[in-house]
């Protein structure tokens, strides 16, 4: 299969990047032309646009490491917002694709609301980004000043957190300062893959004791 993108139809190989120059409004209608779907993806940077068709492993990875989030939050009783898909945009300088993002400090924030002002809105709190193909890259989250992403590249999970002007690299999340997030999610990916996600939550929520053994 071969990358087609014109006026018509945008139809990009699984796994596939194209990288194109373009104008806020060349970004703006390829966005209207993908219409409701959320493939492929597509961001916006400095004068230039991305498209990535993710392969079944992106979105598996995304939704393992989102629902590791949902039981620790609520192994913990706290309240969170959390969404996918969505795109955060600010006109003429960015847009971008998060595969998951959640409010858990700023969660009343959004409480309630259709649509998020990326301009006044306070940004999620913790972005997740899983990179199969180097089409992630946290610095994009710069503009919206995103205070916490997880970038998940090469089975390895990368904690970066927003110090000053730039991303710094963590050894902890600021969102679970006490939790070894590195096994956990090693153990949860074991267990994925040698059987299913469910499974691999089931035993989770076993670890946190939220379940009989």
């Amino acid at each position: 299969m071969f990358a087609l993108i014109s006026p018509e139809k945008i139809q990009l190989p699984p796994g596939s990047v194209v990288r194109l120059p373009a104008t806020w409004q060349e970004y703006q209608s390829l966005y209207s032309r993908r219409g409701d779907g959320s493939i492929p993806r597509i961001k916006y940077r400095n004068g230039e646009v991305l498209l990535m068709s993710p392969l079944p492993v992106h979105g598996k990875d995304a939704n393992l490491i989102a629902d590791i989030v949902k039981a620790l939050l609520d192994s913990d009783g706290r309240e969170y917002d959390a969404f996918t898909p969505v795109t955060m945009t600010l006109p003429e300088e960015s847009g971008i694709e998060p595969d998951y993002c959640f409010y858990i400090n700023n969660w009343q924030a959004v409480c309630g609301k259709k649509r998020i002002d990326w301009q006044n809105d306070p940004p999620p709190d913790l972005v997740i980004e899983i990179d199969v193909t180097s089409y992630s890259d946290v610095q994009d989250y710069l503009p919206y000043r995103v205070p916490e992403i997880w970038l998940f590249k090469k089975q390895q999970l990368l904690i970066y957190r927003l110090q000053g002007a730039k991303y710094q690299l963590q050894t902890q999340s600021f969102y679970f300062p006490n939790f070894d997030l590195i096994s956990t999610i090693a153990r949860c990916l074991e267990i994925a893959y040698d059987r299913n996600t469910s499974a691999a939550i089931r035993d989770l929520k076993q670890q946190l004791g939220e379940l009989p053994k």
